[in-house]
């Protein structure tokens, strides 16, 4: 097990429940179980608060953990692109811009054979922000 995913997924500050969200969504893994919930609030295009709930390995909670506090009072327009980049990360092979390169200490070819566990917040989130043109 590698140190820093203990690490990340040791910072649970996020996980709570937000009860003003304006977003929720809610996916599971169909290979392992794992199961996450992400509520946020947003405001003026940008995510000002971010809550997640998840029964799953440590691989998807140091997922979801960093995920979390990397994209509070990030606009949408930036966290779509970072979506789009990790989802496909194990297909595309290429590395994280350096705004987002924090998640290059978690998306390790070391860690291909986890792929589903770390894209399951960004998919989660992604759902979230499915139809998002008229949302303020």
């Amino acid at each position: 097990m590698d140190l820093e995913i203990l690490k990340i997924a040791s910072n649970t500050e996020n996980s709570k429940i937000l009860k003003n969200y304006t977003r929720f969504s809610k996916l599971k893994n169909p290979i392992c179980g794992d199961e996450m919930n992400i509520s946020i609030k947003i405001v003026n295009k940008k995510i000002k608060d971010f809550g997640y709930q998840c029964k799953s390995c440590i691989y998807c909670q140091a997922s979801v953990s960093l995920l979390s506090r990397k994209t509070i009072n990030k606009s949408i327009i930036k966290i779509k692109n970072l979506l789009e980049i990790a989802i496909n990360y194990f297909d595309n092979k290429r590395s994280f811009p350096n705004e987002w390169s924090i998640f290059n200490k978690i998306f390790l070819e070391k860690n291909v054979s986890r792929k589903e566990c770390l894209v399951l917040p960004f998919k989660t989130l992604s759902k979230a922000l499915e139809n998002l043109n008229d949302q303020k």
